[in-house]
Parts: structure tokens; C-alpha cells; sequence
């Protein structure tokens, strides 16, 4: 790298233009600003009009709030410069950069740094970069919570990586800057204040705790459902006992968001007892949809649960057999903390997952669509056809395909196709042996919609009826 010791380093800007001038910067060019109020910083010139050499137009320096040309003094270009030579000499501690005469206005800048893990810049400081390659840069530091960070610099977030650059100094402070410093601030003063928080007597009247609140609240949930459980209150995200402000509080911890740790605050009562009747309402739906009896009707045999989702899908889904099913998952029912759950186990990762359901049905239900999926899958497409349609928009999603596939099996499904400007997506439907019973076309499509809606598509029976060729890929046609 450059042998030139950068924390000698002195770079003098020569020959700045003022913006009264009629020379302007190349469109997109990066320049060295000086702002009117006396502060430093940089940005990518973008001229209202860029066939006219014309000072009108704005700096882009990736704030999301470009400096415009009113705002900015002076400028000097940083792009039309390769000091690699200079910097391969050991004993040079001063560099002019543009030319320089007696009575020429200059601005010095000193203090570099390298930029390693010791000596980064503080979070959204603006600086004026030295690149690997010799030239000039400035970017904004965004640090991403550790030393793998970059320099934001233009308006749509370009950003010069921690690799391209050789050594640093800060420009001036701006609004951004002195906001993150504001808020880092804070956050060093919250974090003293919650070294030794405070305890609200009446509020924590049963101690700081949390899981005796949460028994308090069992025991009252308990008249009403005799087999509440704390587990099962936990269900719902789980208050905690937190300090915020230099003082204990009931909340919920959010994470952190830009550094800062997002704390929900429970503020409907004054006490203890208050909270108590809280989490009571609060935990009540949980509480009521786990009822043993009804959740685990059929007993605690698993089996028993996934024979009867695999006979009611076999009725339609004819190929279907138990070598397709539980290939790259199984279900449990097993105790979690205490409590008796549907469990589904991935056989590639290991990892468990406690099913939503509150009954028996339920469960049974979330298995029955595992199993279509899988015989689905199983079933290979033999044929396939594209349904024609004029332009169909929907609530703002437009058609984009319909799709009719026949199966290995001689069975069908239906693929449908929708998006707006920014997302889309696809579902598909089994048309059931049930539909194609029906004696003439015409009633075949009256079962057809009540599986693939017309007022959910756009293509209703009237659509479907005329195109013979569909009619005929169905089999009803001669």
C-alpha cells in the first residue's frame, strides 16, 4: 500500500469555483462543497438541465436530502484527481490539489486516518475519503452495528466499500450526523439510568417477577377454565418485567431498531393488581382455545389424527398412499413446558414447530393440506392449457396466467396467476372428481366455480363457456 504516513498528511484544495461562476461540474460529477454557513461537505452534481452549462440543479450526497445549488458557496471537483504517485513517496506530508496561486482561496484538510477496526468513524459522519486507487471520494459512514461497514454517497445509496478506501477525515457535522450523535447520547444516559432502576411499590406489590404475576393471573383464568396453564398464556407474546427510563416497567421487549432497544410499554393501570386483571383479558382467548378435551378429542395416539386426515383426502386425491406422506416431516403430539402440543418435526433440519390449533379439527385440517400439497406433487402433468383472456384487473391485481394442467392420474388442477406493479403470486386448485360427474358442460362449470371463484379471477362461467377449446382439453368437447 502507500508509503506516505497518512496521520502527516496535509491536502490542500486550490482554485474552488464559486457558483456565481458560469462553470459548472460534469453532470454526475462528485465535488468538494462548501456551503454557505461555512461547513464542508460533498455531493454528485445533478443539473436541471443537463444540455445547459448552467449552475441550476442540486448536489446528491445520499442524506435522501440533496444540497441544493442555493445552499452551496463553492466547489472543487474530487474526481478529476490520482494522487497514487505522491502517496508512494514516505516523505511527503503536504499535497496541493488543483493549481495554486498567491492570492488563490485554498482549504486545508489534516488529520487523516486509516480506516481499520480501531479507528472507524462515529455512525452517519461525512467524510472525505482517500480511495485505494488514489483518487477522491466522500460518503457517509454507515457501520451496520460493526466493522463491516461503508460510505453511503450518493442519493440512490451507492457506497464506497471499507476495502476501496485507504484513509479518512471527517467533513463537517450536518443535521443527520448531530441527530445519530443525539440519539447516542440518550442512549448512554438510559443506559445509566437503567444500571439501578427504581421499583414502583404499588405497581410491583408482588415483586419484580414476572412469572408470579403470570400464576396470579392462572389462578383467577382458572374459575373460568379449569385446565389454564402459565404455558398456555404464554402463548401470546410474553410481557416481562423490563427497565426503561431508570425505573421498572411491565412491557414488551420489540428488539432493537437503529440501535436502539424498542420497549412496549404497559400503561393501562397503576398497580400490580391491575396488570394481574390485564394479562387475565389479554391471556383469555389462548387460554380458552386450549381446552385438552376438545383440543385432543380423539386422545393422545397420533395416529389416529393422521389416519383420519389421510382417508378423508384419499376420497378425492384416488392416488394417494402412505409412501407419499411424512416424507420431509412428521407430526407429534408432545408435552411443551408442561403442556400437551401438535408438533411438526423437519426431518432435514430438525426443527420443531408447535401447531395453532385449538381442536382436534383443526389439526386435522392443517394435515389434510399438507397431504393435497404431496399428492399433488406426486402427480406429474401429462398436459397443459392456457386459457386466452382479455385484460382482467381485480382490486388493483391484474390476470396474468390461468393455466389448466391434466395429471398422470387423468385427474386436473388449475394454476392462476396474479400480480400488481410491485408483487404477485400464484394458487392452485384441484378440480375434484365430484365436478366431473356432472352430465353436460354446463354443470361441470357450476361446480367448477365453486372451486375457482369467477369473482375471485375475473374469469366467470360466461368466459369459460365460450372457449371450445378449453371444453374440449376438459373432455366434454366431441
Amino acid at each position: 500500500m502507500f508509503k506516505c504516513n497518512c496521520k502527516n498528511l496535509e491536502i490542500s484544495f486550490n482554485s474552488f469555483h464559486d457558483t456565481e461562476e458560469k462553470v459548472t461540474p460534469e453532470y454526475g460529477e462528485y465535488c468538494l462543497l462548501e456551503l454557505k454557513d461555512g461547513r464542508f461537505t460533498a455531493g454528485q452534481w445533478y443539473p436541471q438541465d443537463y444540455k445547459k452549462k448552467v449552475m441550476k440543479g442540486e448536489f446528491a450526497n445520499g442524506t435522501s436530502v440533496a444540497m441544493k445549488v442555493s445552499e452551496v458557496a463553492k466547489w472543487h471537483s474530487l474526481e478529476r484527481y490520482d494522487l497514487s504517485e505522491c502517496l508512494e513517496d514516505a516523505e511527503i506530508e503536504y499535497i496541493d490539489v488543483g493549481h495554486k496561486e498567491d492570492d488563490t482561496y485554498a482549504v486545508i484538510f489534516k488529520n487523516f486516518r486509516r480506516l481499520v477496526a480501531r479507528s472507524l468513524p462515529k455512525e452517519d459522519q461525512f467524510c472525505l475519503l482517500i480511495l485505494k486507487n488514489g483518487g477522491f471520494a466522500a460518503g457517509r459512514w454507515e457501520g451496520f452495528g460493526n466493522s463491516d461497514g461503508c460510505f453511503i454517497y450518493a442519493s440512490a445509496l451507492a457506497s464506497h466499500s471499507k476495502d476501496e478506501v485507504w484513509a479518512w477525515t471527517p467533513l463537517s457535522s450536518d443535521p443527520i450526523f448531530e441527530s445519530t450523535m443525539e440519539e447516542e447520547k440518550e442512549r448512554k444516559r438510559e443506559k445509566r439510568l437503567n444500571k439501578n432502576p427504581s421499583a414502583d411499590p404499588e405497581l410491583f406489590k408482588y415483586g419484580t417477577d414476572i412469572d408470579v404475576y403470570y400464576e396470579k393471573a392462572r389462578d383467577i383464568l382458572k374459575k373460568k377454565y379449569p385446565w389454564a396453564s402459565v404455558p398456555q398464556m404464554r402463548k401470546e407474546p410474553k410481557w416481562e418485567i423490563l427497565p426503561l427510563h431508570g425505573k421498572l416497567v411491565f412491557g414488551q421487549d420489540e428488539g432493537t431498531v437503529l440501535n436502539s432497544r424498542i420497549i412496549n410499554e404497559w400503561k393501562d393501570g397503576k398497580t400490580g393488581d391491575e396488570f394481574i386483571a390485564f394479562l387475565c383479558g389479554y391471556t383469555d382467548n389462548a387460554v380458552k382455545n386450549s381446552d385438552p378435551e376438545k383440543k385432543f378429542k380423539l386422545g393422545y395416539d397420533i395416529n389416529v389424527y393422521l389416519n383420519k386426515a389421510f382417508d378423508n383426502v384419499k376420497k378425492d386425491y384416488h392416488w394417494l398412499n402412505k409412501k407419499m406422506v411424512g416424507t420431509y416431516k412428521r407430526y407429534e403430539i408432545k408435552q411443551i413446558d408442561g403442556d400437551w402440543e401438535f408438533v411438526s418435526v423437519y426431518f432435514e433440519s430438525g426443527s420443531e414447530y408447535v401447531l395453532d390449533c385449538s381442536s382436534s379439527e383443526d389439526f386435522i385440517n392443517a394435515v389434510e393440506h399438507d397431504y393435497k400439497e404431496t399428492a399433488l406433487r406426486e402427480n406429474k402433468v401429462v398436459a397443459s392449457f392456457d386459457v386466452e383472456f382479455k385484460p382482467v384487473e381485480i382490486h388493483g391485481w391484474h390476470l396474468e396466467r390461468y393455466t389448466v394442467s391434466k395429471l398422470m392420474s387423468g385427474d386436473y388442477k388449475v394454476n392462476v396467476t396474479a400480480g400488481d406493479r410491485v408483487a404477485g403470486g400464484s394458487r392452485e386448485f384441484f378440480i375434484t372428481p365430484d365436478c366431473f360427474k356432472a352430465k353436460t358442460y354446463d354443470e361441470f362449470l357450476d361446480r367448477y366455480q365453486e372451486i375457482v371463484p369467477g369473482r375471485s379471477f375475473g374469469l366467470t362461467k360466461d368466459d369459460l363457456i365460450k372457449d371450445e377449446k378449453l371444453k374440449k382439453f376438459f373432455g366434454y368437447g366431441e
